[in-house]
């Protein structure tokens, strides 16, 4: 039912050098740890991953570079999300020449409230733009950023223009009922769940798998929920639910510094600290609070 993808794809932070660009080596590195902890493979310039903040270029460079360090266009979701339909074509078909069939696309997310004709338009425009029967595209819909969604009904007519290629949708509203319901409405389509603790119930009601930024720091408990998800342990259950609150130790945190803070944290190393404009690291009294409640939780990071 799922053959276009499935399993868990970690939304992959992004790494940065001194000068904010991509950091090549590093991100090689975190892909392959991602790979090496037993993912189906990975999903590159998401949210998390800060990817709208990064050109063509820098993107498509990126992507060279990881097939060239060895990862294989099929561990790949490309997120090709962009303000420019033109610049989303350009990605789209780069990736397809390197053999990246899986992409991920936003609806526009530079006018409020996009009526869903002109969603419906916009990614038909991409589609029919990259033009090849090869593409395989996941709907992301996340509101809470793009402050406009995928509807049924325009998912629904997506399919209707674009059977071959529309392949699947990232659900990443938080809202479980929405999650459950598009699993139920398009049977044909991957269902991918963004917010981890629904994971487990999606899976069991016919869902595709998870897209999501804690596998980042908890691979392994990620993997285990994805792969067994009527039989979640307590012990994993715990896991996610205390490494998500760190995002809650202060109130209004931004979460992708959250993560690379807990990046930083886990990995010893201070370089994830840094993110691209418009995002800034966290205020020194933020990084310290969420430093030390990830380091209360103590032994129960084993084996994340």
């Amino acid at each position: 039912m799922h053959s276009a993808i499935s399993g868990l794809w970690p939304a992959l932070l992004q790494p940065l050098d001194t000068r904010g660009a991509p950091d090549t080596a590093a991100t090689r590195e975190h892909a392959r740890a991602m790979l090496d902890a037993g993912c189906d493979g990975i999903t590159l310039f998401g949210t998390t991953g800060e990817g709208p903040a990064f050109s063509v270029a820098e993107r498509t460079a990126l992507l060279e570079a990881l097939l060239q360090g060895g990862v294989r266009p099929d561990q790949i979701v490309l997120t090709i999300s962009a303000v420019a339909l033109d610049d989303a074509i350009a990605l789209g078909r780069h990736a397809l020449a390197c053999g990246v069939q899986r992409q991920m696309l936003m609806p526009p997310f530079y006018f409020r409230q996009p009526r869903d004709a002109g969603i419906v338009q916009a990614v038909s425009e991409v589609v029919q733009g990259i033009g090849s029967a090869a593409l395989q595209l996941v709907l992301y819909h996340f509101p809470a950023i793009s402050s406009a969604g995928f509807s049924f009904a325009a998912i629904a007519e997506l399919l209707r223009r674009h059977p071959q290629n529309i392949v699947g949708v990232k659900d990443s509203s938080a809202d479980l009922p929405h999650t459950l319901g598009l699993v139920a409405a398009f049977p044909t389509l991957s269902v991918l769940v963004g917010a981890e603790p629904h994971a487990a119930p999606v899976l069991r009601a016919g869902g595709a798998g998870s897209i999501c930024g804690l596998a980042n720091l908890a691979p392994h408990v990620m993997r285990r929920i994805v792969s067994a998800p009527a039989a979640v342990s307590a012990a994993d259950e715990q896991r996610m639910t205390r490494l998500l609150a760190l995002h809650a130790v202060l109130p209004d945190l931004p979460f992708v510094p959250v993560y690379k803070t807990l990046q930083a944290e886990q990995s010893g190393d201070d370089n994830w600290l840094r993110v691209r404009a418009p995002l800034c690291m966290l205020e020194p009294r933020e990084a310290q609070a969420v430093r030390q409640a990830y380091r209360a939780i103590g032994d129960l990071l084993q084996g994340c």
